[in-house]
């Protein structure tokens, strides 16, 4: 069974860091890309960043250059850097996996950027 399994999540004070991980069943290599998805309470969840087998990454346009989407291979382990957290950041961090038929998610971690 595929399962997702977040971690890395919970409070910091505005401009701190946190780093999310993301650990995979199975190879990582099966999924055609992997991502973080946030959802802030009464928004919907929206893509934060995303990176594909071959390994090109891509980032919303409120995260650029404050987060970094990374994956170890050995480990089977999807990273999400948080640099400068604003507490707009604030919300729940899903991980999703896509394969050619099938998406899967985690079950979320939360994020609060609060003084």
């Amino acid at each position: 069974q595929v399962q997702l399994v977040e971690s890395g999540g919970g409070l910091v004070q505005p401009g701190g860091s946190l780093r999310l991980s993301c650990a995979a069943s199975g190879n990582i290599f099966s999924y055609s890309s992997m991502a973080w998805y946030r959802q802030a309470p009464g928004k919907q969840r929206e893509l934060v960043a995303s990176i594909i087998k071959l390994g090109s990454t891509d980032y919303a346009d409120s995260v650029k250059g404050r987060f970094t989407i990374s994956r170890d291979n050995g480990k089977n382990t999807v990273y999400l850097q948080m640099n400068s957290l604003k507490p707009e950041d604030t919300a729940v961090y899903y991980c999703q996996g896509r394969k050619v038929l099938s998406t899967y998610w985690g079950q979320g971690t939360q994020v609060t950027v609060s003084s």
